[in-house]
């Protein structure tokens, strides 16, 4: 493992151990084995380095929705929502001090000019993803409208869903019930 990958490594560690606002350089270097000053050579900072992992272990995450999206054969876009949706509140307990250390990067966003930027970027390329997934199409395929339509209502309920389980993890729906309520919204034509 190179010496970027364990302090990768090591600071994915702290953000589940320690949480994003607590977690040290001298934290990371102890996690990773590596020397202190390896962060600014390879990160530039240890915000910028925190911001890494962090994004580095939401697409990992992201990654498992596409699978199982995938795995689930399903061809229309109600049912490559509900098979996302499966996958996204199973892995819930999980991925909890994950979902703890996105949300303390997200509110540190508005500190900082770098890590806005950071998550400015994941955002926008999460929605792309997103919309591709849930509509059965490469990336590259989707156009900005959809992006912006789609894309943004589907990465919004999901961390909407994050949030709350975050908060009261009994108060959330099933998939079932998520999926009626988006067909309320927009009821079938006649």
């Amino acid at each position: 493992m190179s010496q970027r990958d364990a302090l990768l490594a090591g600071a994915r560690k702290c953000l589940v151990e320690k949480g994003y606002g607590k977690t040290t350089a001298r934290d990371i270097a102890a996690a990773s084995g590596a020397h202190l000053a390896s962060i600014g050579y390879h990160f530039g900072s240890k915000d910028n380095l925190m911001n890494a992992a962090v994004m580095e272990a939401s697409s990992d995450w992201g990654d498992t929705f596409q699978a199982a999206v995938d795995a689930s054969r399903a061809r229309e876009p109600d049912q490559r929502m509900r098979a996302l949706l499966g996958s996204v509140f199973a892995s819930l307990p999980e991925e909890r001090d994950l979902l703890v250390a996105s949300v303390q990067a997200f509110t540190q966003a508005e500190f900082d000019e770098g890590i806005r930027e950071t998550l400015t970027g994941a955002i926008g390329g999460a929605r792309r993803e997103l919309a591709a997934m849930i509509l059965g199409v490469e990336p590259d395929g989707v156009d900005p409208g959809t992006v912006a339509g789609l894309g943004s209502m589907v990465y919004n309920v999901i961390t909407g869903y994050v949030i709350q389980f975050l908060v009261d993890p009994e108060a959330l729906p099933t998939v079932d019930q998520v999926m009626e309520g988006l067909r309320a919204l927009v009821p079938a034509s006649d």
